[in-house]
This record gives C-alpha cells, structure tokens and sequence, in this order.
C-alpha cells in the first residue's frame, strides 16, 4: 500500500462553530485503516471565514501556535521514527 508506514497531523478548518472537527473522526479512521500513523493532536479553526487575513494567515497567535505546534510534533515523532 502507498500510505503504510507513513505518518500525519490531521486539521480542518470550517465556517461551523465546530471547524470540522466531526470529520476528523472519519478522516482519522480512514488513515489508521490504510496504515498512517496518526499522532493524538489535531486542530480545528472554527469559522474559518473570518479566521484567516488576506494572506491566509491564521489572525489568531493561539491558533496559529496551535497549528504550529502540531507540525512540530509530526515533525519531532518523525525523526525519532528515523
């Protein structure tokens, strides 16, 4: 299979109150049924039209930690996975 072994962060951005987090759920399942390692954290950005600047940066500095913080953990379980 071309996805097992591999690794991922899963995060959704959407305009419900949620962000899509409902979806992460089956986004989830879906990568952990064809192999993918799914680390434990994932982010979700609620209202997402009104969370983004023109540039496509997050206007949140919590937010945009969060997310931040997510790809240095994928990126810190991949080189102890190396």
């Amino acid at each position: 299979m071309a996805y097992k072994g591999k690794s991922a962060a899963i995060m959704s951005a959407s305009p419900g109150a949620l962000g899509g987090l409902r979806g992460l759920v089956h986004t989830r399942d879906i990568f952990e049924n064809i192999g993918v390692m799914v680390i434990p954290d994932q982010v979700v950005v609620s209202n997402a039209q009104e969370a983004f600047n023109e540039d496509g940066q997050l206007k949140d500095l919590r937010q945009l930690d969060k997310v931040m913080g997510l790809g240095k953990q994928l990126s810190d379980l991949l080189h102890k996975l190396k």
